[in-house]
């Protein structure tokens, strides 16, 4: 999870051309949360995978970098 959350997390934000205040403001998280994240400085906890999950309407398992798909 590592490399590839941050990774697919910001790929899935700028997809949707949202800001990182306006994904946390969304997800229940804040702007700073998300950017420590795309940047790899914070793994998440469960829940906050979950929301990010739910949003994008993704699987965990890709999220996290589990599956290579979606």
């Amino acid at each position: 999870m590592k490399q590839e959350f941050p990774q697919r997390l910001q790929k899935l934000r700028e997809r949707r051309r949202m800001s990182r205040k306006a994904l946390g403001e969304l997800c229940g998280l804040s702007k700073n949360i998300i950017g420590q994240y795309e940047r790899g400085e914070k793994e998440p906890t469960l829940a906050p995978i979950v929301a990010l999950a739910d949003y994008f309407e993704v699987p965990v398992d890709y999220l996290i970098g589990r599956q290579n798909y979606l």
